[in-house]
């Protein structure tokens, strides 16, 4: 572990990734991203899927991040700075007072991730998920149901955007997780690796209580509005969720806390 540097300096060139990180979130520039509060800090220091740079933290937080900092390989750096200089830093007031910035340990390939999950597993994959609260979402209920993997296509947002991942309560740090390039096809990319396709729709053939899957089973999901193609309608088991009359609609990520509870119990 290396020791704890002071700050006292909002404009120090050592914590310039921390500077202004609601202007300018840090996803997809040189692979870093941003992590905020304890919970998600702790779950980066421990995750297998991606691993910590740097700590900035607020005096005050320092004794109660001991455990973490000591248990940090030496490489990672650890800033502390006083409330008023970490406020500064940032750009707004840090109450939580406790930031890192992480990065991915390697970029995964939906084939051999998918390939090499168990004979029995469930996966959640993702067709356009724009809006990073309804992505942090649904990484937080893959975790809570014991998902294996998440597949997101190619037009689905980057979950580990600052706000999915305060969103998903660190999920998004530590949930096994490929996304497809622009040419790949979900249907066929699961269907190859043995799964089960359930693609939830409004209009589904089988409603949920009467689901029977498969030990490999993946459930797509869609962006609201537009929902899922219907070239992966048409080649998948199709599922709904009956609802009150009049009504026909949930958010995306209750939709698939649902599914997925269901299916955990299955």
């Amino acid at each position: 572990m290396s020791p704890a540097q002071d700050i006292m300096d909002p404009a120090d060139p050592r914590i310039a990734d921390y500077v202004q990180v609601r202007e300018r979130d840090l996803v997809g520039r040189r692979g870093v991203f941003v992590a905020e509060g304890e919970v998600v800090v702790r779950r980066l220091a421990t995750s297998m899927e991606v691993e910590p740079v740097s700590l900035l933290l607020a005096r005050k937080r320092l004794e109660s991040l001991e455990d973490v900092i000591s248990s940090l390989p030496p490489t990672v750096q650890v800033y502390v700075a006083d409330q008023a200089v970490m406020d500064a830093i940032v750009g707004f007031p840090i109450h939580r007072g406790i930031l890192a910035i992480g990065r991915r340990r390697s970029i995964r390939l939906p084939a051999p991730l998918l390939g090499g999950l168990p004979a029995q597993a469930t996966v959640l994959a993702l067709c356009g998920i724009a809006n990073h609260d309804n992505m942090g979402g649904l990484f937080r209920n893959a975790a809570a149901f014991g998902v294996d993997a998440v597949i997101a296509d190619s037009d689905c947002c980057d979950p580990l955007y600052r706000k999915a991942i305060r969103v998903s309560v660190g999920a998004a740090l530590t949930t096994p997780f490929a996304q497809l390039s622009r040419d790949e096809d979900m249907v066929t990319t699961l269907a190859e690796a043995g799964f089960q396709t359930l693609a939830l729709s409004t209009t589904g053939r089988v409603r949920l209580a009467d689901l029977r899957p498969t030990q490999r089973r993946a459930v797509l999901m869609g962006a609201e509005g537009p929902g899922l193609p219907e070239a992966y309608l048409s080649r998948s088991e199709t599922v709904t969720i009956p609802m009150a009359n009049g009504f026909d609609s949930l958010n995306v990520a209750t939709t698939a806390g649902i599914v997925l509870h269901h299916l955990r119990l299955a």
